[in-house]
């Protein structure tokens, strides 16, 4: 019962972060996933950004396709396997 008191209160309230800057990556399936969070010490973050792996491997592109034909860009975005959705976090 408490935990569950607990989880309804960070949902309602919102949670206080420290004050300050973090950055915190993990592996992911694709890469490195991280998370940078500026925190004034309120409950919503001041500044948050997410690294995506695939923002990281869609900077590849421009050198794979160089002097290619436009049809090869489509094999050169699949074979980087990159997620477009995730790139513009």
């Amino acid at each position: 019962m408490e935990a569950l008191i607990h989880h309804f209160k960070i949902v309602a309230h919102g949670f206080f972060p420290p004050v300050g800057e973090a950055y915190q990556a993990i592996e992911a399936p694709k890469g490195e996933l991280g998370f940078y969070l500026v925190s004034d010490g309120t409950p919503r973050p001041w500044r948050m950004k997410v690294r995506s792996p695939s923002f990281v491997h869609l900077q590849t592109l421009p050198a794979m396709i160089r002097g290619r034909l436009v049809a090869d860009v489509i094999t050169a975005i699949g074979s980087i396997d990159i997620v477009l959705g995730e790139v513009d976090r």
